[in-house]
């Protein structure tokens, strides 16, 4: 009898990129591109219609990103196993992916080399971790076993992660009311709430923690 093939999610803003990691999937005879998505509002509503067991998500993408995406994915959707596929060879997103609920990171510059093992080893169960997020998780451990810390939560609720996301695109206070479906004022609320926490003053600072976080592309 022949064994079901895992039934994957793809999700990435670049129509090209989801084409060419399609091609690659698709060819192997355990694994199945079942749906595509530009953005994760997209993937979120794919899953809602179609069975899939493994999410792979790009971590910058419009609207909601890949890491805003799995922290949902996790929450509605604890079943399906995800990978996050990021241009960025970053300790700070590489942990962010792994707050999220992320079982790998993979670095498209490699994909075409470590998509497939990274799906397989998520399908096990397992962490797919490439050599640069050992080295960081190494270094991080002992620098915790020196010094008895563990690592910071996150300082923004999800729902300023997502404000935060829409300012530093440039949308208006009237636009992101529009696209989140709350009021003009809850807008200035979260963003007054984030300027306090995250200690910045401007749009600028705003736009330059939203890229060093992952929120959007520089």
């Amino acid at each position: 009898m022949t064994e079901q093939r895992a039934r994957i999610l793809l999700a990435d803003d670049h129509a090209l990129v989801r084409s060419g990691l399609r091609m690659i999937i698709d060819a192997e005879p355990d694994l199945q591109v079942v749906a595509e998505a530009a953005n994760g509002y997209d993937a979120l509503a794919a899953l809602e219609s179609t069975p899939t067991d493994l999410a792979i998500l790009d971590i910058a993408m419009p609207r909601m990103t890949g890491l805003q995406a799995a922290r949902e994915i996790n929450r509605i959707h604890p079943h399906v196993r995800i990978l996050i596929l990021s241009m960025y060879d970053n300790e700070q997103y590489f942990y962010e992916a792994l707050k999220a609920g992320a079982s790998g990171y993979v670095l498209k510059s490699v994909a075409d080399r470590d998509l497939l093992e990274a799906c397989r080893a998520t399908m096990r169960g397992e962490p797919f971790l490439y050599p640069g997020a050992v080295t960081a998780l190494i270094r991080d451990y002992l620098h915790r076993v020196r010094h008895g810390e563990a690592l910071p939560a996150s300082i923004l609720t999800p729902r300023e992660e997502e404000v935060l996301k829409l300012i530093a695109e440039g949308h208006s206070t009237r636009a992101i009311a529009n696209i989140l479906s709350i009021s003009a004022k809850t807008v200035d609320r979260h963003r007054a709430n984030i300027l306090q926490k995250l200690g910045l003053r401007d749009r600028l600072a705003l736009t330059r923690y939203a890229i060093r976080a992952g929120l959007i592309e520089p």
